[in-house]
């Protein structure tokens, strides 16, 4: 039934629904959704929860990963990706777009958009991928402010707050900055950028009973594992952020490529979403049958 008058419309806010998932045990796996078609493509497959990565938001308008995009243009993925598939999203933050009054506008903005959850990092502008070299940290306790402005403007967001100080300071430099930003209000932590198996499990063992995020982004640092590995080290999610966009951008590269060789698609008709199950997808149907159902407005003839 189309979202617009759905009756089936979640009620509960989505930072309500985001922290549901996380009590109810076991590991929450969140695809990256770039768009509402790649969130209604996720929600079919089955996965309860997406995540929004700021790199697949900028990739996507041609543009880098450094921090670069603001919050209301955030708000507008927000809104579609919640819009389309009515999951719990998770979006990413980068590092709270300023400091700590950006942060509390960063979080309500987010609310309004649409969010179940954000994750802030520690790392200062210009920003770059967790998985890239020579990032510069912000200070811990500005971070740790940053995440206690957070606690205290959100109504229902859950709060994770990202720490990419294993490449610099050292595991247990990342533990002791998780530690400060647990005490300053975050929900969970995401510890970015570890590079073996043992390294998962020892900051699981350093924060017993605390959710913690784990990345699952190809091309990095972390070597692969699944789902059921990362919740045997002791994760409660973990994120694919943007296995999306890599496969929707190689399938358009072999597009122009092969439009521009044969001045045809032909060739690629059976890698193509057909209109058909496009349509199925969009659940154009329903969105007719409520446009036939709707009583048209009829003006009232003035009174003679």
């Amino acid at each position: 039934m189309p979202y617009l008058v759905a009756s089936d419309l979640p009620q509960e806010p989505a930072g309500q629904r985001f922290r549901a998932l996380i009590a109810r045990g076991g590991i929450l796996p969140m695809p990256g959704a770039h768009n509402g078609m790649a969130a209604l493509q996720a929600k079919a497959a089955g996965f309860e929860a997406l995540y929004l990565s700021g790199a697949a938001m900028t990739a996507s308008m041609g543009l880098p990963d450094l921090g670069v995009i603001t919050v209301d243009e955030v708000a507008f993925f927000i809104r579609q990706v919640a819009r389309a598939s009515g999951l719990p999203l998770l979006v990413d933050g980068d590092t709270g777009y300023g400091e700590a009054l950006n942060v509390m506008h960063m979080v309500r903005t987010f609310e309004d958009a649409g969010a179940g959850a954000v994750h802030i990092e520690d790392q200062l502008l210009p920003k770059k991928c967790g998985h890239l070299n020579d990032k510069k940290l912000a200070d811990a306790r500005d971070m740790a402010a940053k995440v206690a402005a957070a606690a205290r403007a959100r109504r229902h967001l859950y709060i994770i707050a990202r720490t990419d100080a294993a490449a610099s300071e050292g595991f247990d430099g990342a533990v002791a900055r998780a530690k400060l930003y647990l005490e300053a209000g975050a929900d969970a932590i995401f510890p970015e950028a570890l590079t073996d198996a043992e390294m998962f499990r020892a900051f699981a063992r350093a924060l017993p009973g605390v959710p913690l995020l784990a990345n699952m982004t190809e091309f990095g640092r972390t070597p692969f594992f699944t789902a059921a590995e990362f919740e045997a080290m002791g994760y409660r999610m973990v994120i694919w952020p943007v296995s999306s966009l890599r496969m929707a951008n190689k399938a358009q590269e072999r597009l122009y490529a092969t439009l521009r060789r044969d001045g045809s698609s032909k060739a690629l008709l059976g890698d193509m979403q057909t209109r058909a199950e496009l349509y199925d997808l969009i659940d154009l149907k329903a969105f007719e049958a409520l446009d036939a159902s709707i009583v048209a407005t009829i003006v009232p003839r003035a009174a003679e």
